[in-house]
């Protein structure tokens, strides 16, 4: 039995994305704020060695494989704690877990980013100066770089953190291939979500929410992209490396027709 680990285990995708890993017969160990294996913020630094301690006292030191889920949306007003979560959390827990993950069998790792990602680009992501070296930036460095977006600065703090996170993942594609460890990336549009709940609440940015329209005219649900997930971590898809694919409806195609 394949052994898991999956932040952002207690709601969304990353709920969805356990029940149908656990269905295939995968053992799972849920990394959360709440209602997981391993309960720990990965807002921090602290958070993060907690959580990476956690699973690999779970495991014992061998992972077959890796779902990060955990993300914070657009609506938190503090940009430096988005970066923080989606950006530094991911990232720290992606390199703590490599070790154990060269260690599994057929060990893949898939980490969840967002179409936002493609609406900034890397020579144009306000955050990439910021996390060149690696070391988590002070607070203000996150807020200055995105105070040009004023009230929506959480938007643009999300796409930027997410950008940075997909260029992350594919700069690790030569170290993970050889070490015989796959990762892709999803980037999911609207789904029916917490997160995007809490978006449509909010006052800058429900009403957008509310009224675009994908392609498919609808949200999309997180079993849909869970079972995008499952395959991409499952050995049918063993040549799939250093890939991101989009599951939004159809709306980076009407976006960005001619760029891809």
């Amino acid at each position: 039995m394949p052994t898991i680990a999956i932040t952002g285990s207690a709601s969304g995708i990353g709920a969805a994305t356990a029940e149908e890993l656990r269905r295939s017969g995968a053992g799972i160990i849920g990394v959360d704020l709440r209602d997981a294996e391993v309960i720990a913020d990965l807002s921090t630094p602290e958070g993060r060695e907690q959580a990476v301690d956690g699973v690999l006292s779970r495991c014992d030191g061998v992972l077959d494989g890796f779902v990060a889920c955990a993300g914070l949306g657009p609506q938190v007003d503090d940009p430096g704690l988005i970066a923080g979560v989606n950006y530094f959390g991911t990232v720290a827990l992606l390199d703590g877990l490599f070790p154990a993950l060269r260690r599994g069998k057929d060990p893949a790792a898939v980490v969840v980013s967002s179409v936002a990602s493609t609406h900034v680009t890397w020579d144009e992501n306000p955050l990439a100066p910021l996390v060149q070296s690696g070391d988590e930036p002070e607070v203000d460095a996150v807020d200055a770089a995105v105070a040009a977006a004023g009230e929506y600065r959480g938007q643009y703090a999300y796409a930027a953190s997410k950008n940075a996170l997909t260029v992350a993942v594919r700069r690790r594609v030569p170290e993970w291939g050889a070490a015989g460890v796959r990762v892709n990336t999803v980037a999911p549009g609207s789904v029916e979500t917490p997160l995007l709940r809490a978006g449509e609440a909010d006052p800058r940015y429900g009403q957008a929410i509310r009224e675009f329209v994908a392609p498919i005219p609808r949200h999309g649900r997180p079993e849909e992209v869970a079972s995008l997930i499952a395959y991409l971590m499952s050995p049918r898809a063993g040549f799939v490396h250093g890939a991101q694919f989009v599951i939004d409806g159809g709306v980076d195609a009407l976006l960005r027709p001619s760029r891809f």
